[in-house]
């Protein structure tokens, strides 16, 4: 009997422990690594500045767009992008009648290129891009000849 005494609560005691011991509880999101992807962008990261310069190719790119080309000459091009080793990546077409407006665009996108450029030293394949020598309206859009 004193030998059962002894024994139950060791047993509890026992049967107690290893139920604490193996509850598992999931981890708290805040303290685990982040996946790099999701981690906030630091805004000195060449990353970064890269997604700035697209987002503001594609904002002059939509402006140049909006229209619909019925008469070649009320449009004109401009060169855009600054290749690391100089000159420009590509030509826009764009309406006359916005030319101030997209130019200054251009020029703006152009200058933080090349800061992007010298800051990140970034190399490119020094081609030229071939230079247009007009523009031509195919299926309603302004179309670069070369």
């Amino acid at each position: 009997m004193k030998n059962a005494l002894i024994k139950i609560p060791v047993a509890a005691l026992a049967l107690s422990i290893w139920a604490v011991s193996c509850k598992s509880s999931a981890p708290d999101p805040a303290t685990l690594p982040k996946d790099i992807a999701e981690r906030p962008v630091d805004e000195a990261s060449q990353k970064y500045d890269g997604a700035q310069l697209d987002k503001m190719r594609v904002a002059i790119e939509m402006m140049a767009s909006k229209e619909k080309c019925s008469d070649a000459s009320q449009w004109t091009f401009a060169p855009i992008g600054i290749k690391a080793c100089g000159g420009p990546v590509s030509y826009l077409t764009f309406p006359k009648k916005s030319e101030k407006e997209i130019r200054s665009r251009i020029e703006d996108y152009n200058r933080r290129m090349s800061e992007f450029n010298k800051k990140y030293s970034i190399v490119s394949d020094c081609m030229l891009a071939a230079e247009p020598t007009g523009v031509k309206c195919q299926n309603e859009k302004a179309v670069l000849i070369y």
